[in-house]
């Protein structure tokens, strides 16, 4: 019997940024994934659309399936010859039970490794510029679970705890925050003791209230504080204001939605990053190369009498390249013929394949590339074009107003809406977790619809790239908006100016 494996996978506090590598190489390869709720939706995002996902939604208080239930699925999918990622949140060995999950299968003689995760007790402080230790204050940091069983005191020596004169940080511990505060304070420790609550720290939802040990629980009824959170006791808690750093990133407290063609890498959502969003990118439409290239076989028979070939899209770029080289075809084929692209992307796509365009509209759309190519040919020219089979009929309508020209439109591949079942997009707006949507063509519009369907799309605010793409939005009833011209940094800046935007109406 051919016996699969388990991967025990930490995937961290919540931001992506933060899932290890190792981590990320493991789900990349993974044929079953187990993952609880306290598992980031970047990483989820990640799961392979052809992997068997079950949740198992661990949560205080809230366990939909019981541990020994976890260990003995993880114990069958391996048996069954498969790899199977247990993702946690977190790491795996911080009250994460991984040791039990580990048992049975070691009874069993079920392989396994172990992948650590980047810990919430060191992670949120440090997001909420909370050094856990600092020569000045203190040389020892200790990690507590504040969870306890109903009606049973706590099985902790708080007084051996308040001696250490370190940092505490309580995980799971938000429900009995006044009981874990009133039995510090009757174990010794100072009332003026700096101590802190973090929300759903290295996310969008990243929250902090900083007070004392005898003033916290007052300050949290006031100000409100949303599970999962963290509560920090300790001089270090003071630095916070000083030290904070994540509020002040452009971006930080904002949530966004990028949609992508599945196989692109988005420049978009790292730039995003960058700027402190917490970036949920999903992909709304997946390309598929056509079975049948026949005719773009026969273009590259003729490839000489083309004196232009144009790329509507980085897919197009990739697939007439692809295909070259099933027909043992290079560069040198291409001879004097010149290239026009749509788009930094299509750009960077050909450049990666040692071409520069020798033609790029301003404006990256059909109608402009139309234009510019009847600006500089002559009116005897043949042009091929090489992109998806629903091509837009802008460029092509353009072309057909100058008197001479050939036009050679070939599909080279397909394109499909894509849908993942891991995260609910629509649910996301309909709550309102998600501040903006992010759309860099009129079909990841149309994708996001067909993801979302039954959407009161009004509640979808939308960052456009271009008239297109808004077009598309706007028949939905979006509340969008496009940016100044149609690049990325110019669309990144978009989304800067909608959460400044949005703050100053809560101001």
């Amino acid at each position: 019997m051919n016996t699969g494996k388990v991967w025990l996978v930490g995937a961290g506090p919540g931001d992506i940024g933060l899932f290890t590598l190792k981590g990320m190489e493991t789900l990349k390869n993974a044929e079953v994934v187990v993952y609880d709720s306290l598992v980031g939706q970047g990483v989820l995002s990640k799961i392979p659309k052809t992997a068997k996902c079950i949740n198992v939604g661990k949560r205080a208080s809230h366990h939909t399936m019981p541990q020994e239930k976890i260990n003995e699925i993880l114990a069958q999918e391996a048996k069954k010859g498969l790899k199977v990622v247990r993702l946690k949140g977190g790491d795996p060995f911080l009250f994460g039970r991984g040791g039990e999950e580990l048992e049975l299968l070691a009874r069993e003689g079920i392989p396994y490794e172990v992948v650590p995760g980047v810990t919430s007790p060191i992670a949120v402080p440090a997001y909420n510029g909370i050094p856990v230790t600092h020569r000045d204050f203190t040389s020892s940091l200790h990690i507590i679970t504040g969870h306890k069983k109903q009606n049973q005191a706590y099985d902790i020596d708080f007084e051996a705890l308040v001696r250490t004169k370190g940092t505490l940080v309580f995980l799971m511990g938000v429900t009995a925050m006044g009981d874990i505060l009133n039995a510090l304070m009757k174990a010794g420790m100072e009332k003026d003791m700096p101590a802190a609550i973090l929300q759903k720290g290295t996310t969008a939802g990243q929250k902090r209230i900083v007070a004392t040990v005898s003033t916290l629980e007052e300050e949290v009824k006031r100000r409100g504080i949303e599970t999962p959170a963290i509560i920090v006791v300790g001089k270090v808690c003071a630095l916070a204001e000083e030290f904070a750093w994540y509020e002040k990133l452009p971006l930080a407290g904002y949530k966004v939605l990028v949609t992508r063609p599945k196989d692109l890498i988005s420049s978009m959502a790292e730039k995003l990053r960058g700027l402190g969003a917490e970036v949920l990118e999903l992909p709304a439409i997946c390309t598929q190369p056509l079975e049948d290239q026949s005719a773009l076989y026969q273009a590259f028979e003729a490839i000489s009498s083309y004196q232009w070939i144009a790329f509507t899209s980085p897919t197009g770029v990739k697939v007439f390249f692809d295909e070259m080289k099933k027909q043992k075809l290079d560069t040198r084929c291409l001879g004097s013929v010149k290239v026009a692209a749509i788009g930094n992307g299509t750009q960077k796509a050909l450049e990666e394949k040692g071409i520069f365009a020798d033609l790029v509209p301003e404006v990256f759309d059909g109608e402009h590339l139309g234009k510019a190519l009847c600006q500089v040919c002559e009116g005897k020219e043949k042009i091929l074009i090489p992109r998806a089979k629903i091509g837009s009929r802008e460029l092509t309508d353009q072309l057909k107003k100058k008197e001479g020209i050939q036009v050679d439109d070939i599909a080279t591949y397909d394109t499909f809406y894509d849908k993942q079942d891991v995260i609910n997009e629509m649910k996301e707006f309909e709550a309102g977790n998600i501040d903006c949507a992010v759309f860099t063509s009129a079909s990841t519009v149309r994708g996001f619809e067909a993801a979302t369907h039954g959407l009161d799309y009004s509640k979808v605010r939308a960052a456009c790239i271009g008239k297109q793409t808004k077009a598309a939005a706007d028949a939905l009833g979006m509340e969008t908006y496009m940016s100044e011209c149609a690049r990325i940094d110019s669309l990144v800046q978009l989304v800067v100016e909608l959460k400044d935007k949005k703050t100053r109406k809560k101001e």
